[in-house]
């Protein structure tokens, strides 16, 4: 009896090893979902952060991060005006939490489904989005191409339960000929400006100048009638007795030398006559 019950508390042992042999722990990583294959089948439920215990020869566990990923892209598209553009777009997206098991058994890990999915999708909507633009509008209006960009690449994730968090156009770079061109029309556009302005400087300028001369010109003309009207005043009010006056006053008490009416005959030398009398 002893006998025998030595043989099954050993054979108990023996299998409470195998057991706790076959287990082994598994940490679900914060920020991340537990995916559980079982005999290679998945369990539907996800597994929650924290620890899990597994039988190593049957179970398998799959860590899917939950957390925002990023991803950048160069797609090459033509616009509505059929020119070359070369676009590199970054893309923030992250997994469903509530589809982790279907995204694994339908995809498989995030890798994958970056590669599968969202690359190709990515590269489908800056095409399509392009399209519907000029090469100039995708400068002008950046901000709307973002948003159809966005939308598009949202719609087409959402079917494979993937969430866009974020997009942003890096960079925009045209054909080197269209971007020739586009520098060439901004030099000529530049010139055009200046060469206005300058005329605008000299249209102003000539007619600061032409201003300039007729306010002198004004100037000497009121000038010119003052001084008219002041010798009209002057000679209205002078008179013989006024003149013989002011003739008088500007008399030095000499006598003239010479006397007579301009003419040769007539000229007398008033000094000489003086004399003889003396």
């Amino acid at each position: 009896m002893k006998r025998l019950v030595s043989s099954s508390l050993a054979a108990l042992l023996l299998a409470s090893s195998l057991a706790t042999a076959a287990c082994s722990p598994h940490t679900v990583e914060s920020g991340t979902v537990g995916v559980l294959a079982e005999w290679g089948e998945v369990h539907r439920e996800p597994r929650t952060e924290g620890l899990h215990w597994r039988t190593w020869f049957k179970d398998h566990y799959v860590n899917m991060p939950l957390r925002v990923q990023k991803m950048e892209a160069k797609a090459s598209a033509s616009s509505k005006d059929l020119q070359v553009v070369t676009s590199i777009i970054a893309l923030n997206y992250r997994l469903h939490s509530d589809h982790a098991v279907e995204v694994f058994q339908d995809i498989g890990k995030l890798d994958s489904v970056e590669q599968t999915i969202v690359a190709p999708a990515l590269q489908e909507a800056v095409k399509a989005s392009t399209a519907k633009y000029t090469a100039q509008e995708l400068v002008t209006k950046r901000e709307e191409v973002k948003k159809t960009i966005a939308d598009y690449i949202t719609a087409t994730l959402d079917k494979s339960h993937l969430v866009v968090t974020e997009l942003s156009i890096v960079d925009f770079k045209f054909d080197d000929k269209y971007q020739a061109a586009v520098e060439d029309k901004q030099v000529a556009e530049e010139n055009a400006k200046k060469a206005t302005n300058d005329l605008q400087r000299i249209e102003i300028e000539a007619r600061q100048r032409v201003a300039k001369a007729q306010g002198m010109a004004e100037a000497a003309l009121a000038k010119a009638r003052a001084e008219a009207e002041a010798q009209t005043m002057l000679r209205e009010t002078l008179t013989p007795e006024i003149l013989q006056l002011r003739a008088v006053e500007k008399w030095d008490g000499k006598m003239p030398v010479v006397s007579g009416d301009g003419s040769a005959a007539a000229i007398v030398d008033v000094a000489a006559v003086t004399a003889a009398a003396r």
